[in-house]
C-alpha cells in the first residue's frame, strides 16, 4: 500500500499554545494566539494533503483542533479526508502556555456523552473514527457497562470505536480492551499506541491487534520529538547515509512495521511534516535495521521521562 494512504496527521502540536513536543516552539509563531495557530493547522493540513496525505486525527482536548479542522474542511471543500477524534480528556489550560494544569481526564459516561455531543456538532458527519483517549489499566471505563454500551451503540451510526494507549503498560491496555464484549460483540476494533524506535513494548500485542482485523495506528513516533531533537548516535549515522533528517529515518521505520495500519506524524509547520516523510519507503540494509533496533529503551524509564516534558 502506498504509505501515504497509511499515514494520518495528528493537531496536538497546532491546535493549542502549549504542548510537550521539543523542537516546536522554533518552527510557531511568537503570537500563539487563535487566529495564529489557525493559520499554521491550515498550512500544516494544506502540505497534507497537497502531499497526498488523507487522514487527519484530533481530540476534544487538542484546544481548538477540533473546530480549525471542521473550517478547514469547509473552505477546502475536501470530501475524501478521513477523520479520527478522541474524548476523555478535557482542554483545560484557557490558551495560556504557563497554564498550571493544560487537560484533565475523566472516562465516565457523562464526560464520554458530552464530548461526543460537541465533536459531532463540530464535525458533523466527518469522524469515523472515535476514540478513548489514553486508556490505562487503571481506567473505571473497564467495569462500566453503561459506558462501554453507549460507546458501542456508535457503531449504528456508521462510526467506528477504538482507544489510545499511553504508559508502560500498554500491551496489557490493548489486550484488555480488545477483550470487552457487548451483547457478545467487540466494542472496540480500532488502538492507537505509542511505538517508536525508543519506546516498542506494545509491538506483540499491536501485532496480534493487526491480525485480528483491528485497525492498528501508531502515534507519538518520534518520542515527541525526541527522536529529531536529540536524535541517538546510531539513528543519526544512519540518517546521514540516507541522506535525510533523522526525523524521517524514525517514521520511515514506524511504517516499516508491517503490522501497522496508520502511523500518525505530528508537524508544528509544513517543512517539518516533509521531513518526517523524507525517507518512507527507503530501504535498509540489515546492518542499519540492526541498529535501529537497538535503540528501545525500558518502557519505564521512557515514560518516565516523557512525563518530565514540560508543557511549552
Amino acid at each position: 500500500m502506498d504509505p501515504l494512504a497509511r499515514t494520518a496527521v495528528g493537531l496536538a502540536a497546532v491546535g493549542r499554545p502549549a504542548y510537550i513536543n521539543l523542537g516546536r516552539s522554533a518552527v510557531l509563531p511568537s503570537g500563539r494566539g487563535v487566529p495564529e495557530l489557525r493559520e499554521v493547522t491550515y498550512a500544516v493540513l494544506d502540505a497534507a494533503y497537497a502531499g497526498g496525505v488523507r487522514r487527519v486525527d484530533v481530540a476534544r482536548s487538542y484546544g481548538r483542533a477540533e473546530e480549525f479542522l471542521a473550517d478547514w474542511l469547509a473552505e477546502r471543500g475536501h470530501s475524501d479526508v478521513v477523520v479520527s477524534s478522541k474524548w476523555g480528556y478535557e482542554y483545560v489550560g484557557r490558551w495560556r502556555r504557563d497554564a498550571e494544569v493544560h487537560e484533565v481526564k475523566e472516562h465516565s459516561l457523562p464526560r464520554f456523552r458530552a464530548q461526543w455531543e460537541h465533536t459531532r456538532s463540530l464535525l458533523a458527519g466527518r469522524v469515523s473514527l472515535y476514540q478513548v483517549h489514553s486508556l490505562t489499566p487503571d481506567s473505571p471505563l473497564f467495569g462500566d457497562e453503561d459506558l462501554l454500551a453507549a460507546l458501542a451503540s456508535l457503531t449504528e451510526d456508521g462510526v467506528r470505536v477504538g482507544f489510545t494507549t499511553s504508559g508502560p503498560a500498554q500491551a496489557e491496555t490493548i489486550r484488555r480492551a480488545l477483550a470487552l464484549r457487548i451483547s457478545g460483540r467487540p466494542v472496540f476494533s480500532a488502538v492507537q499506541s505509542t511505538w517508536n524506535l525508543l519506546e516498542r513494548s506494545a509491538g506483540p500485542a499491536l501485532r496480534e491487534a493487526h491480525e485480528a482485523g483491528v485497525l492498528v495506528q501508531l502515534k507519538e513516533t518520534l518520542a515527541n520529538g525526541r527522536l529529531a531533537v536529540d536524535p541517538p548516535t546510531e539513528l543519526a549515522r544512519v540518517a546521514r547515509e540516507l541522506g535525510v533528517e533523522p526525523d524521517a529515518v524514525a517514521v520511515a521505520a514506524c511504517h516499516a512495521q508491517p503490522w501497522a495500519d496508520v502511523v500518525l506524524v505530528g508537524p508544528a509547520s509544513p517543512e517539518q511534516f516533509r521531513s518526517n516523510l523524507a525517507a518512507v519507503g527507503s530501504p535498509l540494509t540489515g546492518q542499519q535495521r540492526a541498529a535501529l533496533s537497538a535503540l528501545a529503551t525500558d518502557p519505564a524509564d521512557y515514560w518516565a521521562r516523557r512525563s518530565a516534558l514540560a508543557w511549552g
